[in-house]
Order: structure tokens, then C-alpha cells, then sequence
């Protein structure tokens, strides 16, 4: 999957040592290449109001398209 920076994104399945589930939102912000060859990214949580929650890193395959048959929703905390 083409990742596109500062745009957002969903993730691709829970990530429990973040406190994070799969289809919550991010905002890649910047790209890595580990010296093994595989990709990841930086990525911003966001909150409901679009404020920035935290950075974190997560490999490529954390993160997957937003598709047009999707509803956002919320969460708490």
C-alpha cells in the first residue's frame, strides 16, 4: 500500500502497547526504512477534535486505506 503523508489513515489491527485498535485514525508524518529492508512510518494519533494525542512508529502493514464505505466513529480513552 502507497502511504500518502498528512493524510489520514486507519490502522490495520490493534496495537494494545499503544492503546490503540484497528480502524483508529492517524496521520503518517514521516517515512522509515529499517537497515532490514522493511518500511514503517511515524504516525499521529489523533483525537476527535483533530488535536495530536501522540507520535508513535508502527510498521507499513499497520496502516490501510480509508474506503469510501466507511463512518468514522469515536472512542474513549
Amino acid at each position: 500500500m502507497s502511504v500518502e503523508l498528512y493524510h489520514e489513515t486507519a490502522l490495520a489491527y490493534d496495537l494494545p502497547e499503544y492503546g490503540l485498535c484497528r480502524h483508529d485514525i492517524v496521520r503518517p508524518v514521516e517515512h522509515h526504512r529499517a537497515v532490514d529492508g522493511s518500511e514503517g512510518y511515524s504516525v499521529e494519533v489523533l483525537s476527535a477534535l483533530g488535536d495530536t494525542l501522540k507520535v508513535v512508529t508502527v510498521l507499513a502493514t499497520a496502516l490501510e486505506p480509508l474506503r469510501e464505505d466507511e463512518i468514522l466513529c469515536v472512542r474513549s480513552l
